[in-house]
């Protein structure tokens, strides 16, 4: 409803008490207060026009559909297998492109919803010390992702501004920068402590959403397919272009359908991999995040181009607690001069917080 629209109504509402009161008499409104009350009117009509160019309107209408729909989660919980049966593939035109109200305001398609519980575990392979950036596939081969997220403050259903999204996930064949181990590709090449792809830190824009340019990840040894995904709040960004402080208040894992899965699997280079694919459905993680919940970190997505190799856009909204602490899993910090293997901290020690993160390089 436009604004000049209300303000109408609102002068017919104020006419029909004055008929329902017969015996009650308001004196007539002076020459001034009729000339300001013009003036209101006026000043309405016209930002009802800037409202509609600027995005606020859609913005709005975007923020009542969530509230809506976070509100029917609550009331019916969801379970993997509805989550894994559903199809997250568009079924309207989408692209990069678009302003993100009309990507995230579709509450069929923008059920995605993370959090506040249950939260995912961050596997070993978190490394302190990535870098700010949204550019993060550093040349590596497989299907290009353009992968964008909106963070929504789930007791207010508002977007949530200048938090720092944290992503990352292995490349086709399996494999993370940043750390030497057993089952991490070739375990005698050192030089993978220093590579830093397919991992980013973003800060979030007013509409709560960073945009990552990324790879649809490979799969490894007992698990399926997805990428690790972590919320700062309250962090400050360093002049080596790092972030520090603040609290880890979303730790979560974000999948793919399973169709899609197989389809991106039997392109090069990914079916150079040898080791037998985990499906969605029998993934430890995907039925710690989707069982008895109402969460369902799949992936919307739709295709770039005609096909796979093209390239996929991927979003999701993602529901966090700001009130919320986690204290993810690490083995390995990026520093000045590369990355560094230390003891592994566990989940809940708070030397992974503030000033227990080790430095990750000299600022």
């Amino acid at each position: 409803m436009k604004l000049t629209n209300v303000f109408n109504i609102t002068l017919l509402g104020g006419a029909m008490l004055s008929l329902a009161h017969p015996g009650h008499h308001e004196e007539a409104d002076s020459p001034n207060v009729k000339a300001y009350k013009r003036s209101v009117g006026n000043s309405l009509a016209k930002c009802s026009v800037q409202f509609e160019a600027n995005g606020v309107h859609s913005r709005a209408e975007a923020r009542r559909r969530a509230v809506v729909e976070m509100h029917r989660r609550q009331l019916q919980a969801r379970d993997t297998d509805a989550v894994l049966n559903k199809s997250h593939l568009a079924n309207h035109p989408v692209s990069p492109s678009m302003p993100a109200a009309e990507i995230f305001k579709d509450s069929s398609q923008k059920a995605c919803l993370l959090g506040p519980s249950p939260e995912g575990e961050t596997g070993p392979y978190w490394i302190p010390g990535e870098r700010v950036r949204s550019h993060i596939r550093e040349g590596q081969p497989g299907v290009p992702v353009l992968l964008e997220q909106q963070y929504i403050d789930v007791e207010t259903c508002q977007p949530i501004p200048d938090l720092y999204a944290e992503l990352w996930g292995c490349n086709a064949t399996g494999v993370y920068s940043g750390l030497v181990a057993d089952g991490n590709g070739n375990s005698q090449d050192l030089a993978n402590r220093d590579r830093t792809f397919l991992r980013g830190v973003q800060q979030t824009d007013s509409d709560g959403v960073v945009t990552f340019d990324t790879l649809f990840p490979g799969h490894y040894d007992s698990r399926t397919t997805h990428y690790h995904n972590i919320a700062h709040f309250h962090a400050h960004r360093l002049p080596n272009n790092t972030i520090a402080g603040g609290t880890v208040g979303h730790v979560a894992q974000i999948f793919w359908d399973q169709d899609m899965i197989n389809k991106v699997e039997s392109t090069y280079p990914y079916n150079t991999n040898d080791i037998p694919i985990t499906p969605n459905a029998v993934d430890r993680v995907v039925g710690q995040e989707t069982e008895y919940s109402d969460a369902d970190p799949m992936l919307n997505y739709a295709y770039l181009g005609d096909s796979i190799e093209d390239g996929l856009f991927a979003w999701i909204t993602v529901a966090v607690n700001l009130s919320a602490v986690h204290y993810p899993y690490y083995t390995n910090v990026y520093t000045a001069n590369g990355g560094v293997a230390i003891e592994g901290t566990s989940d809940g020690d708070p030397r992974a917080i503030d000033g227990g993160l080790p430095q990750s390089s000299a600022a």
